[in-house]
């Protein structure tokens, strides 16, 4: 546990604009997806939906990753990883012109692809390889789409940035179940090759999405047999959350990597929005809502409890997935891919209402009990939950 002091409350402060940065181009996202979904949206623009995906992708996600890595790495240089990608997603809100937010965005992906080289310095492992391709694939999309390639050809690039890092992550909690010897090795074997259809599927389009299918099916295999996620099931209360969100995102990339390796490639259309969703949607989302009571905390030195709000809208999010991919993408009917969507967006809202005012309650409380208990002898600051990933 980690004491959440007065100076680790201070650094939370401190690091709280980024978290806002982050949250500003997820609220835009969901905005854009309105528009592209043919809803009313509160606020509409031409460049809006362009920039939807990329937005959700590296101004969003990237910056959560880019903060929780800078702080495991301590320091202040490597929190220009999160700024530059919060930065460069928020300035696709503006009219500037796009070149400027394309290259905070490559400049926050570089500056997270050398923390990696730092975390290597101090221990190496199969776990950062991971995370380090994860962190490459961003680099190549943010590079990529500053050379001009459309968002549906970064598409490979962008998925695998985030299903690798997740990856990683996974493994080093894997580790502690004390994994078979080969089991490494296999995991090497699936990032080499979800690596190579990424890289293969700008020379060669179809064989490369066919590759990278199976690799991400190979992928999710391995984290199906080797993930806590299956123990903890049995649980109750967060770690039953937990794994559940993990598992129902296992499923949706299985769906994706499915979808690709039997179709192929593809630009548009209701398979294309089918796999998007699937990955972005199904697969990361899950995974953020997984982590975020451990990982907030960690990174704001707030606490985060469980509350049952947080489940509803997960599967809120898993039940109205199932309504617009399986139902209006894959069976193509408009009306249950317009309302499954619109109630896509109802769940991640849900979710940041709801970890928000869980984490404000339980801070208020810690509060009064820090002013109204007599500090006895061995009474210590207010702990809130400790990333164990900080421990390298």
């Amino acid at each position: 546990m980690s004491p959440a002091g007065p100076a680790a409350r201070r650094a939370g402060a401190r690091r709280a604009p980024l978290l806002l940065a982050a949250g500003v181009c997820l609220l835009a996202g969901l905005d854009a997806a309105l528009v592209l979904l043919g809803l009313p949206a509160p606020v509409t623009g031409d460049r809006l939906p362009q920039v939807h995906g990329v937005l959700l992708v590296l101004g969003f996600a990237g910056t959560l990753v880019a903060l929780e890595r800078a702080v495991a790495l301590g320091g202040r240089w490597p929190h220009l990883a999160p700024a530059a990608l919060g930065g460069g997603g928020l300035l696709l809100l503006t009219p500037v012109d796009l070149a400027v937010p394309r290259l905070l965005l490559v400049a926050g992906a570089t500056v997270l692809t050398v923390l990696y080289t730092r975390f290597w310095q101090r221990q190496p492992g199969p776990a950062l390889i991971a995370q380090g391709a994860g962190a490459v694939s961003a680099l190549g999309a943010a590079l990529l789409w500053l050379g001009g390639l459309d968002v549906p050809r970064l598409l490979p690039w962008l998925v695998a940035f985030l299903v690798l890092t997740i990856a990683g992550e996974r493994l080093e909690l894997a580790r502690v179940a004390l994994l078979a010897p080969r089991a490494e090795p296999a995991f090497l074997a699936c990032v080499g090759a979800v690596v190579t259809g990424v890289v293969t599927t700008l020379m060669w389009p179809a064989a490369g999405t066919l590759l990278l299918g199976a690799a991400l099916l190979a992928l999710v295999a391995w984290l199906v047999v080797h993930d806590v996620a299956r123990r903890l099931l049995r649980s109750t209360g967060l770690p039953r959350f937990s794994a559940a969100c993990l598992l129902a995102g296992y499923a949706w990339l299985s769906l994706a990597g499915a979808l690709w390796l039997l179709g192929g490639p593809v630009a548009e259309g209701s398979r294309y929005d089918a796999v998007v969703h699937a990955v972005f949607l199904g697969f990361v989302m899950s995974m953020i809502m997984a982590h975020a009571p451990v990982i907030l905390p960690a990174v704001l030195r707030r606490p985060l409890p469980y509350h049952p709000g947080l489940a509803v809208a997960a599967w809120l999010l898993h039940g109205s997935l199932i309504l617009r991919v399986v139902v209006g993408d894959l069976r193509e009917i408009r009306g249950a891919w317009q309302l499954g969507g619109a109630l896509n967006i109802a769940a991640v809202l849900l979710f940041v209402l709801t970890a928000a005012t869980s984490s404000v309650a339980a801070t208020r409380r810690a509060a009064a009990v820090s002013t109204t208990t007599p500090p006895g002898p061995d009474a210590g600051p207010v702990p809130v939950p400790a990333d164990p990933r900080n421990d390298r």
